[in-house]
């Protein structure tokens, strides 16, 4: 046991260190909890986690070869990244044109989970991130399977641990902000994410 805590620790470590500084997904998934509740919101957590999960096992595998193949096409990368937030963004400001009976629906649990999924998974910083996190872990780098099935479960749990609490915070907005209140943290969430999206494609 005490072979595999380096690499839990590592893991736990990387999976808060990816997870924790608030970006547009982290916004998205309390968007969700503020205008659906606690369970929808659970859901998108989940799926952020899975793709946190995915890109640790990736860069556990091979992170070092990973970097090195997508460090040329990191413009074409960015650019399309930027643009499928700007499409979330304006498909969320649209949908707050809807009826108020509307504006708080949201796609089944399996649907927003694989959303979230993919949203995350578009993000090309988050496999540099862990590639980058490999790479200066020696000890993970080299260490047998199991260590590295350790780190990529703390990982992932470590990740689903953090989008969970935000998950938490915005269904407990949706308890007790009003319908007018709920509208206007949604558009600024939208807004935020969209002005992301535009810093990312002029920074690529």
């Amino acid at each position: 046991m005490s072979e595999l805590a380096e690499p839990l620790l590592s893991g736990l470590l990387a999976g808060w260190g990816v997870a924790i500084p608030l970006g547009a997904i982290g916004l998205m998934v309390v968007d969700v909890g503020m205008r659906a509740g606690m369970r929808p919101a659970a859901a998108a957590a989940a799926g952020v986690a899975t793709a946190d999960f995915l890109y640790a096992a990736l860069a556990a595998a091979a992170g070092a070869a990973v970097a090195r193949a997508l460090e040329p096409h990191a413009h074409a990368l960015r650019l399309a990244a930027a643009a499928v937030l700007a499409l979330v963004a304006a498909r969320g400001l649209l949908a707050l044109r809807a009826r108020p009976a509307e504006r708080g629906t949201m796609p089944p649990g399996r649907r927003l989970y694989l959303r979230f999924v993919a949203l995350t998974s578009i993000n090309p910083l988050t496999v540099a991130y862990f590639a980058a996190l490999i790479a200066g872990l020696p000890a993970v780098a080299s260490a047998p399977l199991e260590a590295k099935l350790a780190f990529v479960g703390a990982a992932g749990l470590a990740s689903l641990s953090w989008q969970l609490v935000l998950a938490g915070a915005g269904a407990a907005l949706h308890r007790r902000l009003p319908a007018p209140a709920r509208l206007c943290t949604a558009l600024a969430g939208n807004a935020v994410v969209l002005g992301l999206a535009l810093h990312m494609a002029l920074a690529a």
